[in-house]
């Protein structure tokens, strides 16, 4: 019997014995790993035997993480990393080398299109198209593209991805397939469905949820075929083939790099996981609810939200996901400071994170896209007065509230 996704999550760390008949996973906080027998310790580095070698490679406590990832995705094995960043740059670094070609999505995170202009300095060139549409990924492809990468929904202006479409482009050709997963977590979309063969989770966000941990993951969905992957080092094809990436993944991004997650961090991703599903129900509703009273207001000239009948992707994400998620962002009217709108704001709190149980908002153009410039946010229609909301779980009617006031006294 399959059981629901909640009932999974939670009953994961019991398929094997724990001591002391806890319920959950205990965190092990040791650095090194000592066997008996110094021909074990030979074995599990060699990785013919199952263990820990050193802390750095992984230890009991993110391994329990890692298999919760890897049922909310449906995968067969996950790398668990110190943040969302460190498992998008070790998955490059694992595996790309200079010369090969990169299709990514050119609505990204902030930090992410950073590190991919880091990447292109380094030989590894990047191309940026607008991934809604799939005939402009399909265009861009060259005979050195290794790999397509795209967002689910796009932070901050919510742009959704032709994932299905791309999908089956990238299994036409062969292409490792990439999709960050992060704005809508896999209870509200697994990209395994539209054939991803690498699954990215910042598990910072709505997978913890909690605001307390920093955390990232690499997922193998099964899927790709990683024999016809050029890139794979000889040492790492002693294991069976569907796990060749994986394994590479995890000894030359993280052994290599040393983004390693450490044990308390990962306990507490690990316990903000379980209420995932509950927590992404009530955002979401709120999300969509207060996305409706937004974009009805007359102070508010632009509501961003999938959920909206008039978002250019609103069609596509109902096909794709569960709900629209809990992201949006507004656009005040003009003539109204989107710092006094912040400061009026009594409930919401102004902060850079998101996927937090509570509200949270930033002013896009004078935080995290400020680096750019202001011609280059022109050129994304990042306005001044863009308002990104992570929307919480508190009760509608006084989020309700607190927005109406704030607009009123603007």
């Amino acid at each position: 019997m399959k059981n629901g996704f909640t009932t999974t999550i939670l009953h994961s760390d019991l398929e094997s014995p724990i001591e002391h008949f806890s319920v959950h996973k205990p965190m092990h906080t040791a650095v090194a790993f000592g066997y008996p027998d110094a021909r074990d310790l030979a074995k599990v580095f060699k990785g013919e035997l199952p263990g820990y070698a050193y802390g750095r490679q992984g230890n009991p406590t993110t391994t329990a993480l890692e298999v919760k990832i890897s049922k909310m995705e449906e995968g067969i094995a996950t790398a668990c990393f110190s943040t969302g960043m460190a498992a998008i740059a070790a998955t490059f670094v694992a595996l790309l080398r200079a010369g090969d070609h990169v299709v990514s999505s050119s609505f990204l995170f902030g930090n992410t299109n950073s590190l991919f202009g880091t990447f292109n300095t380094l030989g590894c060139e990047i191309s940026f198209v607008d991934a809604t549409d799939v005939a402009n990924v399909a265009r861009a492809l060259r005979p050195n593209t290794r790999m397509v990468f795209v967002e689910t929904i796009a932070n901050p202006c919510t742009q959704v991805a032709d994932l299905a479409r791309i999908g089956e482009l990238c299994a036409s050709h062969g292409l490792l397939y990439v999709v960050d997963n992060t704005m809508t977590s896999p209870y509200l979309y697994q990209p395994k469905r539209d054939q991803a063969g690498l699954i990215i989770n910042s598990l910072t966000k709505y997978i913890g949820g909690h605001g307390n941990a920093l955390g990232g993951a690499v997922t193998d969905s099964g899927l790709f075929d990683w024999t016809r992957f050029s890139n794979i080092y000889d040492n790492y094809k002693n294991a069976k083939p569907a796990l060749w990436g994986i394994l590479q993944i995890r000894k030359k991004g993280l052994r290599d790099v040393g983004s390693t997650l450490a044990a308390e961090p990962a306990h507490r991703l690990a316990i903000g996981a379980e209420t995932l599903a509950l927590r992404m129900d009530k955002s979401s509703d709120n999300a969509l609810q207060l996305a409706r009273f937004l974009a009805g207001h007359p102070k508010v000239t632009k509501v961003y939200y999938p959920g909206l009948e008039d978002h250019p992707q609103h069609r596509l994400a109902k096909e794709l996901f569960r709900t629209c998620g809990a992201l949006m962002s507004m656009e005040l009217a003009d003539g109204i400071d989107c710092f006094d709108f912040l400061n009026r704001l009594k409930l919401v709190i102004s902060s850079s994170h998101l996927g937090d149980n509570r509200t949270l908002a930033i002013p896009i153009a004078h935080t995290i896209y400020w680096e750019m410039g202001a011609e280059r946010r022109a050129e994304m229609g990042i306005a001044e007065s863009l308002i990104r909301l992570s929307i919480g779980i508190e009760d509608f009617d006084d989020l309700k509230a607190d927005f109406a006031q704030a607009l009123d006294q603007s």
